[in-house]
């Protein structure tokens, strides 16, 4: 079993192979969930400065962008994810080489992937606003800041790789530590930016970017002075392809899905961008809460992924089986509390993006008609991340892209040519898409699980 090799740090990495499941994930998946919090408030700080003290159409303008960018981040994500099994199965595993290679391959194709991302994203902002029917008023103000934060990609690409490397050993707590200081550091320079130098949306972007960059250095640093097995050894930075493919098999998956995903969520933008710059405001407020709930669901579902991936590596297949389901009870009670009190104050939440009437009726709308069925992607989620664990990648792959992309773009087309056009009914795509993963995906792990034990029995 795999000993830590320093004691003095024997707390911080977790060997999730052994002892209590409940407090295990629960001990990995809240500072997980805090640091996902203080992560989503790079974008949600810039929202509510700009949404009050710059104007509707700024905030508009952020919201237009936000699918744009989750396009990039999300593909890379996938590979984070990869990259996360691989690592998470050498420390199960207690497999120290295999480790070393793993962590150095994976940052040596970040270092690459972060280049050109940086690159293709600048040239591609006004071809991808212009497909999404981005108004007039909006378009300038969301081109000069996606410009701008795609050019500093780099610095939350390299943060994300690196925090994900930690997480995939059990360590969740030091990269919570850094996004404290570095979401504190991006409300400062974002005030600074846009109060002070009045220097509008684009101060904004800038703000992030440098916080980005300084949460990359900090994790850099971090993995370069480590003592542990898992340390960044500069000298063997280079691609391992075997290691690669094994990465790439796993997360290109993932990425592939999170891409199509993103990238027809633009369309949906398209048809939110229809009802002009008011509607387009409360879909941005709505859609920025909305991923704050998402955040204890994809916590979990990171969670699942690690305690699965280290179960599997130690040949623990039962313990494996029984993470999975309490991740997915725990995650679904935490995530009711939470919709229950949204559901509530809902006008008391928009209101802290805009006190514009319009948008904040607009808002309201969305959270009270979508909101609800979140609970959908509690399954979703949680079942992902642990089939994901185990190296299967492509199921959820396929799921995901047949019900959040096929289903939503059929359902979108159909009711606003053949039924009626209003943002409820455009909104209510992302719950039919929700909807049909779950029940798809349910009927494809108990599959998944007889399978195993059908195989093992014949052992």
């Amino acid at each position: 079993m795999f000993k830590s090799v320093h004691r003095k740090t024997e707390t911080v990495t977790h060997n999730m192979t052994e002892g209590s499941i409940l407090r295990l994930l629960i001990g990995f998946a809240l500072p997980l969930m805090l640091g996902n919090v203080f992560q989503m408030l790079y974008n949600t700080v810039d929202s509510v400065i700009v949404g009050n003290f710059v104007s509707k159409q700024a905030l508009a303008a952020i919201g237009s962008t936000t699918m744009i960018v989750n396009m990039m981040v999300f593909f890379f994500n996938g590979f984070s994810v990869g990259a996360g099994v691989v690592i998470s199965q050498f420390f199960g595993a207690g497999n120290t080489r295999g480790l070393h290679k793993a962590i150095e391959t994976t940052f040596a194709a970040t270092f690459l992937l972060s280049l050109l991302f940086s690159v293709a994203g600048v040239i591609l902002v006004n071809p991808l606003l212009r497909m999404m029917n981005t108004p007039d008023d909006v378009f300038r103000d969301a081109a000069a800041y996606l410009r701008i934060y795609l050019a500093g990609i780099s610095g939350l690409l390299i943060y994300n790789m690196g925090s994900g490397i930690l997480r995939a050993v059990g360590d969740s707590i030091r990269p919570l530590y850094f996004l404290i200081l570095t979401s504190i550091l991006n409300i400062v320079l974002d005030l600074f930016f846009i109060i002070v130098l009045k220097a509008g949306i684009a101060g904004a972007a800038v703000a992030t970017i440098l916080s980005q960059f300084v949460s990359a250095i900090l994790i850099l640093g971090l993995l370069t002075r480590t003592g542990e097995i898992y340390r960044l050894d500069w000298k063997e930075l280079k691609l391992d392809f075997p290691i690669l493919r094994k990465i790439f098999a796993i997360g290109l998956p993932t990425g592939i899905q999170s891409v199509i995903t993103a990238f027809s969520n633009i369309f949906v933008q398209s048809y939110i961008n229809y009802f002009g710059s008011d509607v387009m405001a409360g879909w941005s407020s709505y859609n920025k809460l909305d991923q704050f709930i998402l955040l204890p669901i994809q916590s979990m579902a990171m969670a699942a992924t690690t305690f699965v991936s280290q179960n599997v590596g130690a040949r623990e297949e039962q313990r494996a089986d029984q993470g999975t389901v309490t991740s997915m009870l725990l995650t679904s009670g935490v995530t009711g509390v939470i919709i229950a009190v949204l559901m509530i104050y809902a006008p008391a939440a928009v209101r802290l993006f805009s006190p514009d009437p319009k948008v904040i009726e607009y808002g309201v709308l969305f959270i009270r008609t979508n909101v609800p069925f979140l609970l959908f992607n509690c399954v979703n989620h949680v079942l992902a991340g642990a089939l994901r664990g185990r190296g299967d990648s492509r199921g959820p792959m396929i799921i995901m892209l047949s019900t959040f992309v096929g289903v939503r773009q059929i359902y979108l087309y159909l009711v606003t040519h053949f039924v009626t056009n209003t943002p409820r009914i455009v909104g209510f795509g992302y719950p039919v898409g929700w909807f049909c993963c779950c029940t798809v995906e349910l009927i494809y792990y108990a599959h998944s699980v007889r399978r195993r034990r059908h195989l093992s029995a014949l052992e």
